[in-house]
């Protein structure tokens, strides 16, 4: 086999093909493995803890709310939803629940001078 520049360009030729089809694969494997990188930090954030908490009576949130709570209130066992500031205003003043007695919310709220 001669060594002719022809033999040369085509050898470099299909060398270059093979190359570029690999680094495309390669691309292709990083968009992969950036996505899942991606969806794995959204797994481990942690959602944003609300201010706000509505407890729900025996029934859970089919029942009629028991209690408003701060974020730092803990009861036990309790069906609990996150509710934003104007919410728990909203079920103090005029929803008829009452705040709980431990972490009283309405301080808080400003509702009580």
């Amino acid at each position: 086999m001669s060594d002719s520049p022809e033999e040369r360009l085509r050898a470099l030729r299909f060398l270059r093909r093979v190359q570029a089809r690999d680094l495309a694969r390669t691309d292709r494997w990083i968009a992969v493995w950036e996505q899942r990188a991606a969806e794995w930090v959204r797994r481990q954030a942690k959602p944003a803890v609300p201010d706000w908490a509505l407890q729900f009576g025996v029934g859970g949130r089919a029942a009629r709310p028991a209690m408003v709570h701060t974020s730092q209130c803990w009861v036990p066992g309790a069906a609990m939803e996150g509710i934003s500031r104007d919410q728990a205003i909203e079920a103090l003043t005029r929803g008829g629940v009452p705040p709980c007695v431990m972490c009283r919310p309405e301080r808080e709220l400003g509702l009580l001078d």
